[in-house]
């Protein structure tokens, strides 16, 4: 039975997986649970065939894990997958619903991220992490402060006035248990600063080893942190047929809502990888802060549409020269061919 198993739908769990096993033309040939430790096996056992699992937390290892055992691996997006349930969800369901969405001819997939990509987006995530740790302590801070009628400046780089305070034995405003609790969110402060700062290290050593980060960072406004999120978020820059595909990919491009000949363009779309999108305008707002006056085209641009409008421009012209450097090689302000 299994020699002619040629699709498989993998619903994968923390526990308990689920199988629909299907032939060529779709139609089921078995359904089956498995343990965790079963999964390996399984799949080892069963000749080479197309398997799909959705992107969702370990998905990407199980899709290294099934590609090293010769099966041809997609990852969908789990959005693709949802319009194909035909009943109430169940991991059965789920499992026929990825079987039957991987093979339809305009599927978009996912590519599967090695163990490297995913080492760097590892340390993205903690750092954004432990950024919210931070903010939320600061925040902490300065609220309780406030109930003693303590403020000071704004910026979080000016917390540092405000744990002055704290730790001023000798200023009378703030009460000694007040004081000893908020001496806690300092300890905490400190400590979530340090880590921070080792994290930045790790991702400085991890860009000066990586050819592709070290050409990105050559972009204005581009620097380590953006060089190497983009680099583990992004396979291979051929994946995106233009510069405008990737754009579009993160999000930066134009929402449409066009019917009867009609063009309506609104916002931006938000669609896609939401950090790296965010990344790139907190980058547009460092140049446009710099060099909005030096750039000729940043400051027509500027001069006849508001901030925002302008700093997401300059992100989406960023990424697209961003997928240029990464699909044709070369650094910034080099030309390296014509591209017709």
């Amino acid at each position: 039975m299994t020699d002619q198993v040629a699709l498989v739908g993998l619903d994968i769990a923390k526990s308990v997986f689920q199988v629909h096993a299907a032939d060529r033309n779709g139609k089921p040939i078995f359904r089956k649970k498995l343990k965790r430790d079963e999964v390996e096996p399984f799949f080892r056992a069963l000749p080479p065939c197309q398997v799909g699992l959705e992107a969702c937390p370990g998905g990407h290892h199980w899709a290294r894990t099934l590609r090293r055992l010769g099966h041809d691996v997609r990852l969908l997006p789990a959005q693709y997958v949802r319009p194909y349930v035909k009943t109430n969800k169940n991991d059965a369901a789920d499992a026929e619903a990825i079987c039957e969405a991987m093979t339809r001819p305009t599927m978009r997939f996912v590519p599967i991220k090695e163990e490297k990509q995913q080492e760097i987006l590892v340390l993205h995530r903690v750092r954004e992490m432990l950024l919210r740790q931070r903010t939320q302590l600061i925040n902490g801070i300065r609220g309780h402060l406030t109930e003693f009628g303590i403020v000071g400046p704004q910026r979080a780089h000016h917390v540092r006035l405000l744990i002055g305070v704290i730790r001023d034995q000798t200023d009378n405003r703030l009460p000694m248990a007040a004081r000893r609790a908020l001496l806690h969110l300092v300890e905490q402060l400190e400590q979530v600063a340090k880590k921070l700062d080792t994290i930045d290290k790790d991702l400085v050593a991890l860009a000066g080893q990586d050819d592709a980060c070290r050409r990105l960072m050559t972009i204005p406004g581009v620097g380590v942190v953006i060089a190497t999120a983009i680099v583990a978020a992004t396979r291979d820059p051929s994946d995106f047929k233009s510069g405008r595909h990737f754009s579009a990919w993160l999000g930066l491009v134009p929402r449409q809502n066009s019917t009867g000949g009609v063009d309506r363009l609104g916002g931006i779309s938000k669609r896609g990888n939401g950090y790296l999108r965010r990344l790139l305008i907190h980058g547009s707002r460092s140049i446009m802060r710099w060099r909005s006056k030096s750039w000729v085209w940043l400051a027509k641009l500027r001069s006849r549409r508001p901030a925002n409008v302008a700093t997401v421009a300059v992100a989406n012209k960023t990424a697209r020269v961003i997928w240029a450097m990464l699909r044709y090689g070369g650094v910034y302000g080099t030309p390296l061919r014509t591209v017709t």
